[in-house]
This record gives structure tokens, sequence and C-alpha cells, in this order.
């Protein structure tokens, strides 16, 4: 049995979960990791990770933060300018699921409402009907992300909670998207719809840094960066608007999910429709 078996599925490890979620917690490890005294975790954490150093910028990492949230050598991550193709907004595993009557299945075994997830009844009957796309990053993968595509944009929507892994283990014992600290904003493109785009942080990950307010949003330009933890990134399409790559469609199906790079396309535009401007404020 690992950390995480014994925290989600015994007794005493439920009882230590509270404290350790908590982000009072999380504030602390931040604070740690931000400083200079983290630097000796940084060799062995690429060598446990098996990370290209040669892939990145490092001229200035004086922190363990610094060298997680680093960025990656320019033309490492080439973004499709095609408006009429959706891109990934990040490195990750992807999954897509159907939403079907305010129901998002984002694992097996476990589902959450949009509505709960969104706290916003209008905006999730908006979505129904269309597709959810759960981007699972993991320790080893590249920690910024990107818009998906140009438009107009609106505030960020900060939803704070208790900070919870997203490694499968718990997401099979919590409805963890539901609980953890996240933060939205919608974008109104041209081609691909109203597009929600959903950064969650996990456990440890207090901060989820988003260079913007309102505004406009530019394809591919940076959005972002998650600091130290696995993260989450989730895009929710409206209905008719977008085709995800069948590809990625059958592997969601079985349960096995598809490894993206950020700027890569995962699926298209379907004919247009008008857009709703209302829900874009």
């Amino acid at each position: 049995m690992d950390m995480l078996d014994f925290l989600y599925h015994t007794i005493p490890g439920r009882m230590l979960l509270k404290p350790l979620t908590a982000p009072a917690l999380s504030k602390l490890c931040g604070r740690f990791l931000d400083s200079s005294l983290s630097h000796f975790l940084v060799r062995p954490f690429i060598r446990t990770n098996n990370i290209r150093i040669e892939d990145y910028e490092t001229d200035h990492i004086r922190s363990f933060n610094d060298f997680f949230s680093r960025k990656i050598c320019e033309g490492l991550r080439p973004v499709d300018p095609d408006p009429k193709h959706l891109i990934a907004p990040c490195d990750g595993l992807l999954s897509v699921w159907k939403i079907e009557k305010d129901t998002v299945l984002p694992v097996k075994q476990s589902s959450y409402t949009l509505t709960s997830l969104l706290r916003s009844h209008k905006l999730a009957r908006h979505y129904e009907g269309g597709y959810c796309l759960v981007f699972r990053l993991c320790v080893n993968h590249y920690h910024r992300y990107c818009y998906v595509d140009s438009g107009a944009k609106s505030r960020n929507r900060r939803i704070p909670g208790v900070l919870h892994t997203v490694r499968p283990v718990a997401l099979a014992s919590r409805p963890v998207f539901t609980e953890n600290s996240r933060e939205y904003t919608l974008i109104r493109t041209d081609q691909l719809g109203t597009i929600v785009q959903m950064e969650v942080g996990a456990m440890l990950v207090g901060r989820i840094v988003n260079h913007e307010g309102k505004g406009t949003a530019v394809r591919g330009s940076e959005k972002g960066f998650f600091q130290y933890g696995g993260s989450t990134i989730i895009l929710l399409t409206e209905p008719g608007k977008v085709q995800i790559d069948p590809a990625i469609l059958k592997n969601s199906s079985t349960g096995n999910e598809t490894p993206v790079k950020l700027g890569e396309v995962i699926g298209h535009a379907k004919e247009n429709e008008p857009v709703d401007t209302e829900i874009c404020d």
C-alpha cells in the first residue's frame, strides 16, 4: 500500500487527510519551495523524473519552484495556427467525456456535476451536450499553459477549495475537481464557440498563476503556470461546436488517457453557429 492508498482508503489516513489538504499547509510548503533553501531538491527531481534539462531555460533557477515552473526553449512547443483547430493548452494526459444532463465523468467510478464544478447553474446548462476535456499534468510535465484560441475573455473566476491530489486513486474516492481550488475564464472564439478554460490545483499546489484578467486572449500565448505538484486543466466546449479527434475519444471510452503536448491539434471546429455573447462577461 502506497501513501495515497493509505490516505484515501484507511480510517487513520482519512483522519490525516483534512490537515494535509488544507490551504495553510500548501502555503507553508509554497514558501519553502520559493526559497533558495529548496534548491537542493532540483537535481534529484531531474533524475527521478527523467527530465531533459537541455530542453529548458535554466539560467535563473534559484529555488525549486523556479525550476518547476521553468520555461521551455523556444520552438519546442509549436502551436498549430489554424483557428478551426482545437489545440491542447498544455502537456499532459487527456481524457474526454460528453456532457450529459449536467454530469461529467472525468474518471471511471467517479462523477461530478458541472454545476458544482462551475458554481453556476446557468453556465452548466449552457454546456450540456458539449465536451469536457480533462488534461492531467504529472510532476514531470511542463507546467506552463497557453490560451486555446484567440478571442474576448471574461474575468478570471476563482473558486477556493481544499487541495487534493489529482492522482487516479484520489479521483476514485472523492469528488476531487469539486473540492480543489480552481480558476476559470470564458473565451469567445470565432470558430470554436465560447470555451471554458479552467485550472485546478492539486495537493501542495496552492498557487495557480494566471497572467491576465478580463481582456483579449491570443491563441498559443502563455496564459499562466502552476507551481509544485501535479495539476489539471479542464476545457468545456459548447454543443455542436467542436469535433474531438476520434482516436482520443476511443481511448477515453476505454478508460485510457492520451498523451498530448501544448499546441498540438486535438480536434476541429464544426459548422459555425451564432455565438452566445451573454455568458462571456
